[in-house]
């Protein structure tokens, strides 16, 4: 291993303790990120290895941003917050295009396994009700959005339904919420654009999928988590390996571009066989990308969970076969790894765009659509909003009675916006989430690239993470020299533990917060 400390003295200059400053280069060099992975070679497959995992396996978040949820602080309820949502829609810049999600909190059915803030009902007048509550949120900041030069619309590139159970509303509602958001928001042609939407298949009618095809949705994501039926019966989520052949034909059919499955492991009554049932039928149906996460046990938090037994829920050491197996068969079949659950076929969107430098991450998870601000609409939504040096995070009541209490109010007093806790970013941020993302993304840290844009000698700034990472060198995790930080094949699936070293955040009163990394 280098010794960073002896090399620190020869540094012609230290600003360790000056703050970055976002200098650009005058002439931007090749992307450093970009890789040659035209196709799936051995030098990209993660390796499993059960010691290193066991070794480095421990809680820590999944960073769909930094900093993370979890520094979220109330806005002030006092006369000069009330403008702070107002004031950072207005202030964005108006060519910058947007992301918009829109969480919808219905499920018919509860599946014991979940960790989300869901409503359970099979009231129909619900989703409708919801549904005139998002039209409403939409119409309040949409007023606020400034537009690009020569248009009278703000630009939307990606859009993403989420819940609960989006298709939980009906198909006429599904409609009027698109053709509503027409009126609203430019969007890029849907072969252009990225237009998502998750799907529990068994709430699907008959003309569903034909519908959605039709508004312009390309890209679906639906929940199985395990073809056994034993298992399913556990977590109250069963559905036949038919239906979800018949919804990815269909959806293949209509032209839909890509299709995502997702698993868990460490249910209960899994076991590496079940598993390996499930796992190599899905690849028999060959989707575009898969999600496999890992079955995080938090009864005490999530009351779904509690209906799951322990003595049922396979040991860790059984979590971790399954977890290796999974990879490998994934691996074998042609799928690239991605990174955090990830999983794609090499001419998918995801893995082309982390091939030639471009993939990114926010709260939507893996996205091509890094220039975007993200607008969340909906209770427990979320916003990313950046102005210039600084990005705003904001997130709506995770109450839905709170939420609609605060729509209902914006009708009546227009200064009146549906945040109700924020993260403002400094620059310091902005610099340790370009390096933990491009870890986590392109598994590489290119410290000439980081000075250009920062206007800081890496090496000097970040020497304490670096004699961190000394024991991970050492495992050959990473690959640590004057150039930057490589993450390795070894490490590739502790990624989030090579990133987590440069979360500044990340305390011990954190911890219990969040799952294991495996």
């Amino acid at each position: 291993m280098t010794d960073y400390s002896e090399q620190n003295t020869q540094q012609p200059y230290n600003r360790a303790d000056e703050p970055p400053t976002t200098v650009r280069p005058v002439m931007q060099t090749d992307n450093p990120y970009a890789s040659t992975r035209g196709s799936i070679t051995s030098k990209q497959l993660p390796a499993f290895d059960e010691a290193i995992i066991n070794k480095y396996n421990r809680s820590g978040p999944r960073y769909t941003s930094y900093p993370t949820a979890l520094e979220f602080t109330p806005i002030p309820d006092s006369f000069e917050a009330i403008g702070l949502e107002t004031k950072i829609l207005q202030n964005r810049e108006g060519r910058a295009p947007l992301s918009l999600y829109f969480h919808i909190p219905f499920c018919r059915h509860l599946c014991y396994y979940c960790a989300c803030n869901k409503i359970i009902t099979k009231k129909n007048s619900d989703s409708g009700d919801y549904l005139q509550y998002l039209i409403a949120e939409i119409t309040h900041k949409r007023r606020l959005l400034s537009t690009p030069e020569g248009s009278d619309k703000p630009l939307v590139k990606q859009l993403h339904l989420g819940g609960g159970t989006p298709t939980f509303l009906r198909d006429e509602e599904m409609v009027q919420l698109w053709e509503f958001l027409q009126t609203q928001f430019e969007f890029l042609p849907e072969d252009e654009g990225d237009y998502s939407i998750e799907i529990d298949p068994r709430e699907l009618s008959e003309n569903t999928l034909k519908i959605l095809r039709n508004l312009g949705f390309n890209r679906i994501s639906l929940g199985v988590q395990d073809l056994d039926e034993t298992v399913q019966i556990a977590v109250n989520r069963v559905h036949s390996a038919e239906l979800i052949e018949s919804v990815l034909t269909e959806a293949r059919e209509l032209g839909f571009r890509s299709i995502n499955i997702d698993l868990i492991y460490g249910l209960p009554h899994q076991t590496p066989d079940t598993l390996d049932k499930t796992v190599n039928r899905i690849i028999e149906m060959s989707p575009d990308r898969l999600s496999v996460f890992n079955y995080a046990h938090l009864p005490e938090r999530f009351k779904a969970q509690r209906q799951i037994k322990d003595e049922d829920l396979p040991s860790p050491a059984t979590k971790l076969t399954m977890l290796g197996s999974t990879v490998n068969t994934l691996t074998e079949a042609g799928y690239q790894y991605i990174g955090i659950d990830h999983f794609a076929k090499p001419d998918d969107e995801l893995a082309i765009a982390q091939r030639e430098g471009k993939l990114h991450r926010n709260f939507q998870g893996y996205t091509i659509m890094g220039d975007c601000d993200l607008l969340g609409f909906g209770v427990s939504s979320i916003s990313q909003v950046s102005n210039a040096n600084t990005r705003y995070i904001l997130q709506n009541d995770t109450d839905l009675q709170n939420y609609q209490a605060k729509i209902d109010m914006t009708k009546i007093n227009p200064t009146v916006m549906p945040a109700v806790k924020y993260i403002k970013t400094s620059i310091k941020d902005r610099l340790r989430e370009y390096v933990i993302m491009n870890l986590l993304c392109h598994d590489y840290l290119d410290f000439k690239d980081v000075n250009q844009k920062f206007g800081i000698d890496a090496i000097t700034y970040f020497i304490n993470e670096i004699q961190q990472l000394g024991a991970m060198q050492d495992d050959r995790l990473i690959d640590m020299d004057a150039a930057g930080i490589r993450v390795l094949p070894r490490g590739r699936l502790l990624g989030r533990n090579v990133a987590m070293v440069f979360d500044e955040y990340l305390e011990k009163k954190h911890q219990n917060r969040f799952s294991k990394v495996i």
